[in-house]
């Protein structure tokens, strides 16, 4: 990739110069605008268990593969949410472990995977899911954060308590575990829910401040009753 500009202020869109014969990968849908002499090519990105994996982490079956033909081409991929985008540089050794749907775009060398908790309670409780997504390879990849993004460097062994649903990424040297709210009165009363995530490092771990999950719960007053 040529370069890159991500523009939008708080609906972000994320614009990419691309060489002649260079390509990007992107979900089902996710293009928004560009050049006429870029080349779009569907595929399956892995054969059928890489499709499968997809499919359970909330993505497209398929992906879409845009070539920059004979000459220099631009692509744009803009977000889906009110929020940021952020680039993850990706290389051996440096996997990301991003949540559901996070993923928008990347140059070739990146591989998208699905990621399983190896706890199922993980999963269930902690709200970030029992598949997510990894990112893998090498090159650059662009994910969607929900609302602004909160980076933090973990040292080894050093802990981060994360409510629900705001744990966007993390590198995969980092491990996560489900915590009970301590207290009764604190789970029931409390407002903050029964589980929580604890993120543990080495490696870098992305929050955001506005879940998708979070707004749906706020606008669930204000959506009428068809009944």
């Amino acid at each position: 990739m040529k370069k890159y500009e991500i523009v939008g202020g708080n609906l972000p869109v994320v614009i990419c110069e691309l060489s002649a014969g260079e390509s990007m990968i992107t979900e089902s849908g996710s293009m928004s605008w560009m050049s006429p002499n870029m080349k779009m090519e569907t595929i399956s990105g892995g054969g059928i268990k890489k499709m499968l994996g997809r499919l359970a982490s909330s993505d497209s079956v398929f992906q879409n593969k845009f070539t920059a033909e004979r000459s220099d081409g631009m692509i744009s991929f803009a977000s889906s949410f009110p929020g940021e985008i952020k680039v993850l540089n990706i290389s051996d050794g440096k996997s990301m472990i991003v949540q559901k749907s996070a993923f928008l775009a990347s140059e070739e060398g990146v591989e998208l995977s699905m990621y399983f908790q190896k706890k199922l309670g993980k999963g269930m409780f902690g709200g970030e899911g029992f598949v997510m997504q990894k990112l893998s390879g090498n090159g650059v990849a662009f994910i969607e954060i929900d609302g602004s993004a909160m980076e933090y460097d973990l040292q080894a062994g050093e802990e981060l308590l994360v409510s629900t649903g705001y744990l966007a990424a993390m590198e995969e040297s980092c491990t996560m575990d489900v915590v009970t709210v301590k207290g009764a009165k604190n789970m029931l009363l409390g407002g903050e829910g029964i589980f929580n995530t604890v993120v543990r490092g080495p490696g870098k771990v992305i929050l955001q401040t506005m879940p998708i999950t979070k707004v749906a719960e706020l606008l669930i007053p204000f959506i009428p009753d068809k009944k």
